[in-house]
């Protein structure tokens, strides 16, 4: 008789039945004892389902032709970057680009000066920035030294830096600098300082993952996204810290720190790029996210970051923990800034066959909301007693007064919860090979919660159930494109079931702040986009953020 197979079911089963099940796997794979009926019967306590004595005997054969199927592939060690012979494709029966056609407009922009105390260029945005490397008021080489001084003054405290690349960031500064001189500016991101979650690739740095099996670990390639922006004229300083293995805060080096509250972790997993951009010690750095480690960190830290639609920005040289919903995308002190750099990164890619083709149409010159019909998630906002219900509350009045209509949205009815059960198999799969070297030991987080338990319990995912949560993800991507039909976009509190929602659909969204919550701390709201909406999920926030001053507060950095 089948059973109903939840979530917090399978968590107390896996701590009851775990150590006799995968001792008896590891036993087998030891002394090729044969897989027995009485190993079945407790075996299927995991799966959720009951098998008569016959019905188990049958299976018998097949599976222990299973396990040793399991050895011959376990033997091929595959590396993290071998992607799986399946696509994830999030586009809708019925789909249509929200742009019609490609084109970028940036705001106008008031002349900028050198501040009377340099130290003031530590929050200033990639525009200015930009502005002054342009009119030559400033070399790249001195910025570069400037926001490299800064990352090693604070590093100490804030915990941020994996490794910097000094030497390669001064030749670089050095050739845009030329450039520059010699009249081939190459635009805005031309001589601009950058830092990199150090999960992507830089060819001559190590890539670290953040996790001490892979501490030493150099990859030799440059990834496509760091590659861009260096032909952009763009130039690496950093690698950056990330919880390990891309959850939380905590790596091999220590803990990342909020630079508004020292006490504080930066959350994760993209904690050095968002510690970093709200210390001033980046103009932008390139973050990822798969269940939220692009908001969580912004929020925190207070800074604006765009987590692109899956499909947009190419992953190659970027560590795999699930191949369907890993995003990156770009952490910045203002939207324009996110827009500027997903501009340059976003395309497709030979090297990643997820990337899909999409037109991106953003203008920054639009002051208003006039005629712009904007979502905002009903049930979300009605709570309240979430922290931030009144910040919340005030960015819809605000929205209204700049002219937009408000239409309220549900959720879909699919329950989704259950299926981020599909982010748990593909880390399994990513990272099996820890497992099976008992290398999972060497991480620094042990918790019930933390990675090492996640790879080891994703071992006794069926392959059916993973097929069967993907064609739910099938249902529910058609249900959400059906309920945001006719809206420009919506706007949803940033923790919010959304954001499990979303990162499943795989729509953008761009956080940025929206006040201090009763710590004095920065709290966000997040504007999300149709399928490949980035455009109007962009212009909206940035005539949003125009129309506040919340990106322009900083840390005091007192300490």
């Amino acid at each position: 008789m089948n059973k109903i197979f939840t979530r917090k079911r399978f968590g107390l089963m896996a701590i009851c039945s775990l150590s006799f099940v995968f001792g008896a796997f590891v036993w087998h794979q030891v002394d090729n004892s044969p897989i027995t009926a009485d190993v079945v019967k407790e075996a299927q306590k995991i799966i959720g389902l009951e098998f008569t004595q016959p019905q188990t005997d049958s299976m018998l054969t097949n599976l222990n032709n299973n396990v040793n199927i399991y050895q011959a592939l376990r033997k091929l060690n595959l590396p993290n970057s071998t992607v799986p012979a399946l696509n994830f494709n999030p586009v809708p029966v019925g789909f249509t680009n929200p742009d019609k056609t490609s084109g970028f407009k940036l705001s106008k922009i008031e002349a900028v000066k050198m501040p009377a105390d340099k130290n003031d260029l530590a929050f200033y945005t990639v525009r200015q920035l930009s502005e002054l490397i342009r009119t030559k008021q400033i070399t790249s080489v001195e910025l570069t030294q400037f926001f490299i001084d800064r990352l090693k003054k604070y590093n100490d405290k804030l915990l941020f830096v994996v490794n910097f690349t000094e030497e390669h960031a001064l030749k670089q500064a050095a050739q845009a600098d030329a450039e520059i001189a010699a009249g081939k500016y190459k635009g805005v991101l031309h001589g601009i300082p950058f830092g990199v979650k150090d999960l992507l690739s830089s060819a001559d740095s190590k890539t670290t993952y953040g996790a001490a099996p892979y501490k030493d670990q150099s990859l030799g390639i440059d990834a496509t996204v760091v590659k861009r922006l260096e032909d952009a004229g763009a130039v690496l300083i950093a690698k950056l810290t990330l919880g390990e293995l891309a959850q939380g805060d905590v790596w091999f080096g220590g803990r990342t720190r909020n630079p508004w509250d020292i006490t504080r972790g930066s959350s994760g997993s993209s904690a050095g790029p968002a510690s970093a951009v709200s210390a001033g010690c980046l103009p932008f750095a390139i973050g990822s996210e798969t269940l939220g480690s692009i908001v969580s960190p912004s929020t925190e830290c207070g800074d604006t970051g765009l987590r692109p639609s899956f499909g947009r920005v190419s992953k190659y040289g970027a560590m795999a923990l699930s191949w369907s919903m890993d995003k990156l995308g770009p952490i910045c002190r203002s939207v324009e800034d996110d827009a500027i750099v997903f501009n340059c990164i976003q395309g497709t890619d030979p090297n990643d066959l997820s990337t899909i083709a999409a037109p991106f149409k953003y203008d920054g010159t639009i002051k208003d909301l006039k005629g712009w019909k904007i979502g905002y998630l009903k049930v979300a906002f009605d709570n309240r007693r979430t922290q931030n219900h009144l910040n919340d509350s005030l960015t819809l009045v605000k929205l209204k007064a700049l002219g937009a209509e408000l239409v309220p949205i549900d959720l879909p009815k699919l329950p989704f919860g259950p299926l981020t059960m599909i982010l748990n198999a593909e880390a399994g799969a990513a990272f099996q090979e820890l497992v099976l070297n008992h290398k999972d030991d060497m991480l620094a987080q042990q918790r019930k919660g933390a990675w090492p338990n996640t790879f080891r319990s994703a071992q006794f995912i069926p392959a059916v159930e993973y097929i069967q949560a993907n064609r739910a993800r099938t249902v529910l991507i058609q249900q959400w494109y059906e309920q945001l039909k006719g809206l420009d976009l919506y706007i949803a509190p940033s923790f919010s079931q959304n954001l499990s929602l979303t990162n499943l659909t795989g729509n953008p969204c761009v956080v940025l702040p929206n006040g201090l919550n009763q710590r004095g701390l920065p709290a966000s709201i997040t504007f999300m986009g149709q399928l490949f909406g980035e455009g109007k999920t962009l212009e909206a926030a940035k005539i949003y953020q125009d129309a506040t001053d919340f990106n322009k507060k900083h840390p005091t950095l007192n300490f």
